[in-house]
Formats: C-alpha cells, sequence, structure tokens
C-alpha cells in the first residue's frame, strides 16, 4: 500500500511537470517598449463621412521629471469611420505599442451626443483596463481642443483634469464625475439618463472651467443644467461636498456653508390620487459670511430663510427636467425597484412621469455662526 502512494505522487508529480513545460509565456512587454495613453478625444470627423477623430493625449518618456521645465506630453489625431479603427491605425504612428491601462478621460464632443453613442463607446467598455478608472466627460469646445490644452496649473507628469474628478484635488459641488461603467450601465438602464460633466478652459488665464453638465437623451438633444441646476442635483444625488448658498433678504446677505446634505423622497400612486414624489431634504451647515453682526439666537431663523429659498431652487429643477423628459434623479429607477415587475411598468411610468407632482420640504440645520457672533 505505502508503495502504491508512492507510485501514485510521482505520476501526479509528473504530470505537473509536463503541464508547465507546456505552457506559453506572457505577452509581455517591457515599459520602454509602451506609451500610455493619458487622455482621449473624439470629435465629428470633417474628413470621413459619418467619421470619427480621435486625440490621444500621451505620456512621454523623461528621465527626470524633477527637472523638467514644462508639460511632458505629446499628441495623435487621426480621423476614421471608427474608434477602434483609429486606434489601430495610429499604432502605425508611434514605435510603441499603445497602453490604455492608465487613461482615465474620455472626452466627448457635445455634437455627439444627440446621435447614438453605442458604436464610439462600445471600443472602451470591451476593454477591462479602463472601466473602473475612467471617466466620461463632454467638451464645451472641441474635444481636441480640450485634451490638448495644457492649463498653467499643471506641472510636468501631472494631468490637472484627474484632480477634478477623483476627489483628490479640488471637491465641488459643481464637478460630476461619471465613471466609463456607471455610463455604460445607464445607457442599458431604463429609468434613469446619464449625466456627464462639462469641462470648458479660458485660454488666456490658462485653466479649465468645470462647473455645468449636460443630462443625455440617447438618440435626442440632450439637456444642459446651468452652474446652479448642476450644484443642487450634484448634492442632492450625490452629497457632494463644498456646498454654499447665498441668502439675501432686505437689507440682510448670508454666505452659508453646507457640510452634509441629506435626501429620501417617496413615490406616491395611490388609486383615485394624483401621483406625487414627497421629498424630504436636510442640509447642515455654518454662516461663513455676513454683512452683520449675527446673534446664535437667531440660527433657526435664518435656516428658515434659506429653506424656503432652497426648496423654490429645487422645486424649479426638477420641474424643469420633468418638462424635458429627462430623469437624472432615477425616480423610474425606484419606480421600477419597489413595484411588482411586470412587462409594460416602464410604459406606466413613462405616462406617469410628465404628470407627476413634486412636494418638496427642506430643513436647513445651521450649527454656528463660525468664530464670531
Amino acid at each position: 500500500m505505502p508503495q502504491t502512494k508512492k507510485r501514485m505522487k510521482g505520476f501526479y508529480s509528473g504530470i505537473i511537470v509536463i503541464a508547465l513545460l507546456l505552457q506559453t509565456g506572457c505577452a509581455f512587454k517591457d515599459i520602454d517598449k509602451r506609451i500610455f495613453v493619458l487622455g482621449v478625444g473624439i470629435d465629428p470627423s470633417e474628413k470621413v463621412e459619418d467619421g470619427l477623430r480621435v486625440t490621444l493625449k500621451l505620456a512621454k518618456p523623461a528621465g527626470d521629471v524633477k527637472q523638467e521645465a514644462a508639460q511632458s506630453f505629446s499628441y495623435l489625431s487621426h480621423d476614421s469611420d471608427s474608434v477602434a479603427q483609429a486606434f489601430y491605425d495610429m499604432e502605425t504612428h508611434v514605435d510603441k505599442k499603445l497602453d490604455l491601462g492608465h487613461n482615465r478621460s474620455i472626452i466627448l464632443n457635445k455634437e455627439l451626443l444627440s446621435t447614438d453613442l453605442d458604436e464610439p463607446m462600445d471600443f472602451f467598455t470591451r476593454r477591462g483596463g479602463t472601466q473602473l478608472i475612467g471617466y466620461v466627460a463632454v467638451a464645451e469646445k472641441t474635444a481636441e481642443e480640450t485634451v490638448t490644452f495644457a492649463p498653467d496649473t499643471e506641472p510636468p507628469a501631472t494631468i490637472a483634469l484627474y484632480n477634478f474628478f477623483d476627489d483628490t484635488g479640488t471637491e465641488s459641488p459643481y464637478v460630476v464625475t461619471t465613471f466609463l461603467f456607471e455610463f455604460r450601465r445607464q445607457a442599458l438602464s431604463n429609468g434613469k439618463n446619464t449625466v456627464l460633466p462639462i469641462i470648458d478652459f479660458n485660454e488666456e488665464q490658462g485653466h479649465f472651467i468645470v462647473n455645468k453638465s449636460i443630462v443625455l437623451k440617447w438618440g435626442e438633444e440632450p439637456v444642459e443644467l446651468t452652474s446652479s441646476q448642476t450644484k443642487h442635483f450634484n448634492s442632492l444625488m450625490n452629497k457632494a461636498s463644498g456646498f454654499n448658498y447665498n441668502i439675501q433678504e432686505d437689507d440682510l446677505h448670508l454666505v452659508l456653508s453646507i457640510d452634509e446634505v441629506k435626501m429620501k423622497y417617496k413615490i406616491i400612486t395611490d388609486e383615485g390620487q394624483t401621483p406625487r414624489i414627497d421629498m424630504q431634504i436636510t442640509k447642515t451647515g455654518v454662516v461663513s459670511e455676513s454683512n452683520k453682526r449675527l446673534k446664535s439666537s437667531h440660527l433657526q431663523k435664518y435656516g428658515e430663510i434659506a429653506a424656503t429659498d432652497i426648496e423654490k431652487k429645487v422645486m424649479e429643477l426638477l420641474t424643469m427636467l420633468q418638462e424635458n423628459d429627462v430623469d437624472p434623479f432615477g425616480f423610474g429607477l425606484r419606480y421600477r425597484a419597489t413595484r411588482l415587475s411586470r412587462k409594460d411598468i416602464m410604459e406606466d411610468w413613462k405616462r406617469i412621469y410628465p404628470e407627476i407632482e413634486f412636494n418638496v420640504q427642506v430643513k436647513v440645520n445651521l450649527k454656528g455662526t463660525g468664530i464670531v457672533e
């Protein structure tokens, strides 16, 4: 019996050794044989009918980043009938492999938003390396100009746009972040419209401007949100920090700094009643600026003034979205999730949404007037 066990161990060991010998090596390329793509811009092509112009921002190799006096990037642009073909063609323009593993920004031209985005975005969603780190945004001008723009505050070997969207740099309720996997998920689901940030830049002053957003309607004209509407949407939907609010009543002017935002809502569709959405919003913060001396005993009054004004702004936002038949808050998704699943459930929601009423209640809790009264 012991002899049999030894033979079996030897047999299995031989199989393992043979299997290891038959394994093929990985297709590894040294880092000096790769060039990393750090940004992609997609515009309509002026040279290819119904084609696209793809622009790449490439990391230029440098011996010592600290000694670089300017941004170390190079750029490639190519026109083709698809994003994938443009990439394959551009691989013949460089002596290294185009590596998308570090790409985090995909910038779209506004003109593409009213077309079918499935085809140009399909190339990126099929590549697993960029789905979890890449975000999608819209260029106010052209995607090529936006990708190739170098702000004055961008030091060598860094990407200024990354700091806007990954919460490691600026933190502002005006900045919406939509990752590639979110973009794809919302494109395939019913009940929620995708919101993308709009990137603009001031060439004279040398800086980016990211304070607006746009709501997609697949195959139709998108709906653009102003800076104020973007701020309110982002603070409610994503609990974005850094929310500030101005209050003006008679000769009193206050600026509130809100550090906590909570929102909850219910969709009421009781039979015999007009469908409505009851929304409760709570904001907590402090007074960060005032044109008059304030008393802590009047904090509740200041909060009530702010709450009334915020209710009005939120109602205007919800009404505007409803009139344009877009739903970035995902009310339709909540409706689907809280009702028994049936074939025509989304048809019911499409009938209900244009007629639904909004009941918004806002409460503003002010914790103090700062370190002075």
